[in-house]
């Protein structure tokens, strides 16, 4: 059977492995000029694909018109009318399997998830690296006759900066350092407290730009602006794209296992992530990034992490885990190598 020349890649969220996907693509568009790619997501991720060769988005309606079965089917009809030659499957959930199943007839390969080795890693039957996404992600397209090498990434030139965007920046002689400190659950965050901490001595020599969403958000991080010098909170300010722009300009990005930490990994930056009751070795630490670069919590104080994959379960105590990096560890990481 011939290689596909056009491959319809599903991926809807959530961000971070999204966000995932781009340097996968990357790399597979610039090794097979040849290929083209269709990316079925939701709109919102769109700007994260804007500077892909041969990559479209096509915009997926999940809470309006492409909603629920009928909705999928109609997405199906639409999406065959580009002519696609097969799927890669990169989310494997129950929409993408009901789209198989409309798409009969095509080549489809779905993400093999590794369900059983990550349930012996949290189980903790054994405490190893795992595949990583983004190779679970190759392999997809391999699957489907595409090599792709990521030893030797490429990646975009920082965006040229809006006199708005370049207002972000407090002193243009310093260093930059973006921080997103939330995620999506509390237990794989570092406590504000020590987080307030490392800010305050960060911004005695670099610019801060503070990074996240939502009205709780907006107001801790408008309160960190307020109490230090060179420290600036962009959240509730900007749009995704604007947001992109301004992470490919900083030195580094310090982030919680977090859609952040992979956004500033897409595009070649320096990301220095804590963890909670997460771990690196479930594959998702940020893209191309050394092992070191990885701050996690102390094993022997919380020998049960991962407590599970996403962060959402975990024991009586073990809520606080991430506050057991140390802030001197973390500045002397960044100091280290900024």
């Amino acid at each position: 059977m011939p290689k596909p020349n056009h491959i319809l890649v599903l991926r809807f969220s959530a961000m971070g492995d999204v966000a995932m996907t781009v340097p996968v693509l990357r790399a597979l568009t610039a090794q097979h000029p040849e290929l083209k790619i269709t990316v079925v997501t939701r709109a919102f991720f769109k700007p994260f694909f804007q500077d892909l060769e041969n990559v479209t988005v096509f915009e997926a309606d999940l809470k309006g018109k492409h909603k629920g079965v009928l909705g999928l089917y109609k997405l199906s009809k639409t999406l065959k009318a580009l002519n696609f030659d097969a799927v890669a499957d990169l989310h494997n959930v129950l929409r993408s399997k009901i789209l198989k199943f409309f798409f009969f007839g095509k080549k489809v390969v779905q993400l093999d998830k590794g369900r059983a080795e990550k349930k012996a890693l949290v189980s903790g039957k054994k405490f190893e690296q795992l595949k990583t996404t983004h190779q679970r992600y190759v392999e997809v397209f391999e699957a489907l006759g595409y090599s792709v090498d990521l030893s030797q990434p490429k990646f975009p030139e920082p965006k040229s900066l809006s006199e708005n965007l370049k207002s972000f920046i407090s002193n243009k002689d310093l260093k930059t350092i973006g921080i997103a400190p939330f995620a999506a659950h509390e237990s794989k965050m570092y406590p504000l407290n020590q987080m307030e901490n490392v800010i305050s001595e960060l911004s005695k020599n670099s610019n801060i730009i503070l990074f996240g969403g939502g009205q709780k958000e907006v107001g801790i991080l408008n309160q960190f602006e307020t109490k230090f010098n060179n420290v600036v909170s962009v959240a509730g300010k900007l749009n995704l794209e604007e947001e992109l722009s301004l992470i490919s300009n900083v030195d580094l990005m310090l982030a919680m296992d977090s859609g952040n930490a992979h956004m500033a990994a897409m595009l070649g930056k320096k990301v220095i992530t804590i963890w909670g009751v997460t771990h690196p070795f479930a594959g998702f630490a940020p893209f191309n990034q050394p092992v070191d670069f990885a701050l996690t919590a102390d094993i022997q104080q919380f020998p049960l992490i991962p407590t599970s994959i996403y962060g959402n379960k975990f024991p009586e105590g073990y809520e606080n885990a991430a506050s057991s990096v140390p802030e001197e560890a973390i500045l002397s990481k960044i100091i280290a190598v900024i």
